[in-house]
């Protein structure tokens, strides 16, 4: 007789149907774009254009890379260009 073999996988997804996903912040792209991954599943969100939680797909995942090196670029030539007008 074989019994049946309960997969670890099952209980955070059976916690995360029960009482819901607890999203935690993994990765913040820009000030309001965050990707997010749940403690229990592991399963990963980031917002969209308007807010709203969606899965990360790759494509998503593509999009907040290059959003997040353009982001950098510009927070970097802001803070050099204060630096250069303070000396002044």
């Amino acid at each position: 007789m074989n019994k049946p073999t309960i997969k670890p996988a099952f209980i955070p997804n059976l916690v995360c149907n029960i009482f819901g996903h607890k999203y935690e912040v993994s990765r913040k792209v820009t000030y309001h774009v965050k990707e997010y991954q749940c403690a229990n599943c592991k399963k990963q969100m980031t917002t969209n254009s308007n807010g709203n939680l969606i899965p990360l797909t790759p494509k998503f995942e593509r999009i907040n890379s290059v959003l997040e090196r353009i982001y950098n670029r510009k927070v970097m030539r802001l803070q050099e260009k204060s630096y250069a007008s303070s000396i002044n």
